[in-house]
C-alpha cells in the first residue's frame, strides 16, 4: 500500500495560541483528522471557545491557560498532561506577536516582549514536550514561522528576527533529536485571514501591495494551513525532517 496515514486519531495533540486565529483553525483542524488538543494560551475564555469546536469535531479537548513565556508555568502545564494519562504526540508552537515599528523606534522592552513571546517560548516548550517524546520514542513538533523569517518586509525586524531564528532552530532541533525519532519542521505562513491582520487587511492600498507578490493573487483561508499541519503530523510525514514549508500563494518566490 503507497498512500500513508493522514490520520491522527489516537493522537494527542498540544497547541500553543489555540484560542483564536491560526491556533484555533489547527485545533479544529486536527480534531477533524482524529487528535486530542490540549489547548494553551493566556486567555481561559478564548480556549474554551476553541474548545467546544474541538468537542463538536468529536474530539477531547483540554484548556490549560498558560503563560508560555515563563518556564514555570510550561512545566506544571506538561505535568497537568502526564497527570492526565495523555501521552504527548504532536506540538505545535502557534503562540506569537508582533509590533510594527521601524528599526529606529523599537524599544528594549519590545525587543525582549517579542523574542520571548515568539521564539524563547516555542524553544522552552520543545524543551519540556520533547523531553516528554524522547521518553515516548517519537513525536512530531512544528513551528509556525513566517515568510518574514526567510524574506525581508517593510517592518517589523523583531518581528522577522524570531521568525528566521525559529527556521534555524527548527533544523537544529530536527539534526539533534532524529535519533530519538522525534520530527521537526515549521510552517511559514504568508497574510491569512485573522484577527490580527483583519484591521490591515480593510487598508486598499496595504492589499493591494500585498497582492502584488502574491502570485496566488489573494490572502490565505485558515483552513488552507491545515492540510500542511496535518501532513506533517501525520505518518505521512515520517520522513521529513527540519524543512519549513512556505504556505503562502508563491509570495517567497520573488520577495516584498
Amino acid at each position: 500500500m503507497y498512500l500513508p496515514s493522514f490520520s491522527l486519531n489516537n493522537k494527542t495533540a498540544v497547541i500553543t495560541g489555540a484560542g483564536r486565529g491560526i491556533g484555533r483553525a489547527l485545533s479544529i483542524g486536527l480534531a477533524e483528522a482524529g487528535a486530542d488538543v490540549v489547548l494553551l494560551s493566556r486567555t481561559r475564555t478564548d480556549l474554551e471557545e476553541t474548545a467546544s469546536m474541538v468537542q463538536a469535531a468529536g474530539r477531547e479537548a483540554y484548556v490549560i491557560p498558560v503563560d508560555v513565556t515563563s518556564r514555570e508555568e510550561i512545566k506544571r502545564a506538561v505535568q497537568y498532561i502526564e497527570d492526565q494519562g495523555l501521552k504527548i504526540d504532536i506540538l505545535i508552537n502557534n503562540a506569537g506577536m508582533n509590533i510594527r515599528s521601524n528599526a529606529f523606534e523599537v524599544t528594549d522592552d519590545e525587543w525582549k516582549m517579542i523574542m520571548d513571546t515568539n521564539l524563547k517560548s516555542a524553544f522552552m516548550m520543545s524543551q519540556e514536550i520533547g523531553s516528554h517524546m524522547k521518553e515516548n520514542g517519537k513525536g512530531k513538533i512544528i513551528n509556525i514561522s513566517s515568510v518574514a523569517g526567510h524574506v525581508a518586509l517593510r517592518t517589523g525586524v523583531v518581528y522577522a528576527s524570531t521568525k528566521a531564528a525559529m527556521i534555524q532552530m527548527t533544523k537544529v532541533l530536527a539534526f539533534e533529536w532524529g535519533k530519538h525519532n522525534i520530527n521537526v519542521n515549521s510552517i511559514g505562513p504568508w497574510y491569512f485571514k485573522t484577527p490580527l491582520t483583519e484591521e490591515l487587511l480593510k487598508n486598499k492600498e496595504y492589499i493591494d501591495d500585498i497582492l502584488a507578490v502574491t502570485p496566488l493573487n489573494r490572502v490565505g483561508e485558515l483552513q488552507e494551513l491545515v492540510g500542511p499541519a496535518v501532513f506533517l503530523s501525520s505518518d505521512a510525514g515520517n520522513y521529513i525532517t527540519g524543512q519549513t514549508l512556505f504556505v503562502d500563494g508563491g509570495m517567497t518566490i520573488q520577495g516584498f
